[in-house]
């Protein structure tokens, strides 16, 4: 569980990051750490990285993606129905999606 000060900080520190402003190495040093251990600060970085990429961009699509937290981490990440078994694509899904 997060303290109020270190989830002020953190969603502060991830808010640039969407936002493409700048952050120190020691700062998304700190938001890895959190995010390596918690469920939650890992979904937060991996939106405030998916904004970041699609910024400019604001279809309903990415919107979608973004709420139901299903936009992959890798930003080169893409499905090929044809190379790409569906089960792998989505080892790095959140629980609740592999177990559906």
């Amino acid at each position: 569980m997060l303290s109020t000060t270190v989830r002020i900080r953190i969603q502060e520190i991830l808010h640039r990051i969407s936002m493409g402003d700048g952050v120190s190495l020691q700062e998304r040093i700190y938001v890895n750490k959190y995010a390596s251990r918690n469920q939650n600060v890992s979904s937060w970085l991996r939106k405030a990285s998916h904004i970041q990429r699609n910024k400019g961009k604001c279809e309903p699509v990415d919107e979608l993606l973004n709420g139901l937290d299903l936009c992959s981490s890798d930003p080169l990440s893409t499905y090929n129905p044809d190379q790409d078994d569906l089960g792998e694509w989505f080892t790095g899904a959140p629980a609740w999606v592999r177990k559906s």
